[in-house]
């Protein structure tokens, strides 16, 4: 299995975060997901399909750079800019810090 390390995904003003489309092709194949806030850390997690629910990974650009909107699950306390995220195996989730960096 392929695990991509060191990944930076970005907090929008408008409340998108952007990934690489490498991160959501590897971990959201079908392009839907859900979000949870949990202990200072936006979880992003990959649900089966679109007819089991969640939030829809819109393609950015050719590139393939991809977003999901996530404001209604972060709120808006959460400051705009790039991020570290990190897959947790055991949890089935790409777990990014809310905090941003010094």
């Amino acid at each position: 299995m392929i695990v991509l390390n060191n990944v930076i995904v970005e907090f929008t003003a408008d409340g998108y975060v952007r990934m690489p489309p490498e991160v959501a092709e590897r971990y959201f194949p079908q392009g839907v997901l859900v979000a949870l806030c949990t202990a200072g850390e936006l979880w992003l997690l990959p649900t089966r399909g679109p007819a089991v629910g969640g939030l829809f990974l819109k393609q950015r650009n050719a590139a393939g750079e991809r977003s999901v909107l996530v404001r209604e699950v972060m709120g808006a306390n959460v400051a705009p800019g790039p991020r570290p995220a990190r897959w947790d195996e055991q949890q089935g989730a790409l777990r990014i810090a809310l905090d941003a960096p010094e």
